[in-house]
């Protein structure tokens, strides 16, 4: 029952969402996605099904190339992987959600979405410094956890599919922090797998718990940031398009692959991006697109 009401909130959410980003792009004369975009949302989207993340990869991408201002980063992070995270969510959700105890799913996912509507706001009225330094620091963190991944330091996890009641409001607690900063455009996805690795989750059960508290709460602050000014539809759009069919593809497809080496590929490009990021905000620079 938990499963059917998510799978048919995300498909309104989804349908719901398509009209509301067709309308802004429509309204603001927005053009065709460029092809980068449109690969970059593929390769994003296709290895964060294999449980790399899209954000940081994306976010080092978008500022090496300087594809778009900096300040506009979180918004096109979180409305662009929006809809192929929802992809993502519902498959994980057929696969793998019947095992996992509902009360922690929805509970992670509610607290996810109220963190999300507390930092939205917050990130739309930041100065572009505070947001270059919060997506840099958010890069230094991404690029430590795929090395601890490469250097097996990640948490092991246990073999469970519930939480005990006080480890469940541990979990709750900080899925409503990692939700707030989400909006900031720093993935939930690597920090979510620790925590519930660390509490004793199941590490294949933790994938639809982080997948659909993304899925819900990246459309929530997607409708508030789809009419911004600090947003870039046309690369949102061109990762949008790119993202869903690679989900589909890593999921049914490809399933698994080695990824190490793309891990250390992108410790890498992210530390460069990181590094110009806090440079900028340093001297206070804003960079065009």
């Amino acid at each position: 029952m938990v499963l059917t009401i998510l799978l048919t909130a995300l498909a309104l959410l989804a349908t719901a969402f398509i009209v509301v980003l067709g309308r802004a792009a429509l309204k603001r004369g927005t053009g065709a996605p460029g092809p980068e975009a449109v690969v970059l949302g593929a390769v994003a989207n296709f290895f964060d099904t294999l449980g790399i993340g899209s954000f940081a990869p994306t976010t080092a991408w978008l500022r090496f190339r300087k594809m778009t201002p900096d300040s506009f980063i979180p918004a096109t992070l979180n409305v662009g992987h929006a809809l192929p995270t929802m992809v993502q969510s519902a498959v994980f959700l057929v696969l793998l959600g019947v095992h996992v105890d509902p009360m922690l799913l929805v509970s992670c996912i509610v607290a996810a979405v109220a963190g999300a509507v507390v930092g939205a706001p917050l990130m739309v009225r930041a100065p572009v410094r505070v947001v270059q330094g919060i997506v840099g620091v958010a890069l230094l963190i991404a690029a430590a956890l795929y090395a601890m991944s490469n250097l097996d330091l990640m948490p092991i996890g246990g073999t469970a599919a519930a939480l005990e009641s006080r480890l469940l409001w541990i979990a709750v607690a900080a899925h409503f922090v990692m939700g707030m900063l989400m909006a900031f455009g720093i993935g939930l996805y690597a920090p979510s797998l620790i925590l519930l690795s660390l509490l004793g989750l199941d590490p294949r059960l933790a994938f639809p718990v982080m997948a659909s508290a993304c899925a819900f709460l990246m459309p929530t602050t997607g409708f508030r940031y789809i009419n911004a000014e600090r947003i870039d539809l046309r690369i949102v759009i061109g990762i949008a398009l790119g993202g869903i069919p690679a989900v589909l593809v890593a999921a049914f497809v490809v399933k698994e692959m080695p990824i190490e080496p793309l891990r250390w590929a992108v410790v890498v490009v992210v530390l460069y991006a990181a590094a110009l990021l806090l440079r900028a905000a340093a001297k206070g620079d804003v960079p065009k697109a």
